[in-house]
């Protein structure tokens, strides 16, 4: 390349462009819209003509020969078993292992973590306070009252049927027994009830 001569310079614009200057954007158009043919000899235009050819030669070449190389890539790949699902796969887990490596994702962890166990201990108290709360509402003596008057009603209900009464027993066993008592006296029992089933 023998017209090109750094020391010297070409001149665009009132700019001295050099090579070791990068082209900026407008320095790029005014050398792409400048005419360097009429400045160029018939000798240096033959020697760019024959470089630009032996260029692209070798640009070709190389295309062909990464080409190449990719198919060989692509073969040696088949025989270890390895296809797109599972290099997307490693890629993946490789890509999880480093995030998981970063200090961002381990702070992350340890403070969602830490939330975590703070979030379990508040349900386990909140669980607890309820329980406790039960316990003392059933303790309480308007809860007692509330089952006396109940087991005196189940019990008034059963004299009225017709059962017999047991001294009282829990509130459970009160409440089944009101249960059985309700359903002896409404039609002669379930043979009764399932005779008229079968009757509609």
């Amino acid at each position: 390349m023998g017209w090109w001569k750094p020391e010297a310079g070409i001149h665009l614009g009132g700019k001295c462009l050099l090579e070791t200057e990068p082209l900026q954007g407008r320095d790029e158009d005014a050398v792409a819209s400048a005419d360097f043919s009429t400045m160029l000899s018939e000798e240096e235009k033959e020697e760019l003509k024959a470089e630009l050819v032996q260029l692209e030669d070798e640009i070709t070449t190389l295309r062909q020969v990464l080409s190449a190389k990719e198919r060989h890539l692509v073969e040696i790949k088949q025989k270890l078993g390895m296809n797109l699902m599972n290099e997307l796969k490693q890629n993946f887990s490789k890509s999880w292992h480093d995030m998981q490596t970063t200090p961002a994702y381990k702070k992350t962890h340890e403070t969602l973590s830490h939330a975590g166990q703070k979030a379990t201990a508040a349900f386990s108290n909140v669980g607890t306070a309820i329980s406790k709360k039960f316990g003392d509402m059933r303790n309480s003596p308007t809860f007692k009252s509330f089952e006396e008057r109940v087991e005196t009603t189940v019990t008034s209900l059963k004299t009225k049927v017709g059962g017999t009464t047991h001294g009282g027993g829990s509130f459970e066993e009160v409440l089944s027994s009101a249960a059985q008592a309700s359903a002896q006296s409404s039609g002669g029992g379930p043979r009764r009830a399932e005779e008229e089933e079968l009757q509609c």
